[in-house]
């Protein structure tokens, strides 16, 4: 067993669990917006606000993050991993505040079936990084986690090639076509974005091998 003369700085975990935690959250509260999508009117803007306020906190917990990068002499593991993770991290919230910014920036008058499922998928994605994320001290157990984000993945590659056939089927109107393009984009890319935090934390688990 080797010995350090100064210990590693332990403290990132905690912030990785909030981050991932946060995720979820923020997961949660799109599904919803989604689910209630097109209401209009009060309603609709409060929960973009509550999707907001998880996307200003994973800024804050990125900051925290970056600010002990620089601040520790031994961490956890290479800095440029650590650096990796707390940027996919953020880019979660950063592309499920882009969807749901766009519901209402784009007014869409017609809701699309699709994007209720690529709600779902993102949530269960959410839910299975914060599993993962918390094995991240002992970098154990991993596989299951791995194996149900990669297959969740898939499941919504399909369910976004689903949406754009369906909306370029004559149902839509040019217009909404464009609109809603943009949103289910934006939510394959949240579930993307779990899936590159999957393969990060592999390959920190392979590092330390």
């Amino acid at each position: 067993m080797r010995f350090r003369l100064i210990p590693r700085d332990e403290s990132f975990y905690p912030l990785f669990n909030e981050a991932a935690e946060n995720i979820a959250e923020c997961a949660h509260r799109l599904r919803e917006l989604l689910e209630d999508f097109p209401d209009g009117g009060h309603p609709i803007d409060e929960k973009v606000a509550r999707v907001t306020d998880c996307e200003r906190h994973g800024d804050e917990i990125t900051r925290n993050i970056l600010r002990r990068l620089n601040s520790s002499f031994v961490t956890p593991f290479d800095r440029e991993d650590i650096h990796a993770l707390t940027e996919h991290l953020d880019d979660v919230v950063d592309e499920m505040q882009a969807a749901a910014d766009l519901l209402v920036l784009h007014n869409v008058e017609k809701g699309l079936p699709e994007v209720k499922e690529l709600g779902d998928i993102l949530v269960a994605a959410a839910e299975t990084n914060v599993s993962l994320i918390k094995k991240l001290p002992r970098l154990k157990g991993l596989d299951d986690d791995l194996e149900e984000i990669d297959r969740l993945e898939s499941s919504a590659d399909k369910a976004y090639r689903r949406s754009v056939a369906h909306l370029f089927s004559g149902e839509y109107k040019a217009f909404n076509v464009l609109k809603w393009k943009d949103v289910v984009e934006a939510l394959e890319a949240s579930v993307n974005s779990i899936e590159h935090i999957s393969d990060i934390v592999e390959s920190i688990a392979l590092k330390h091998a």
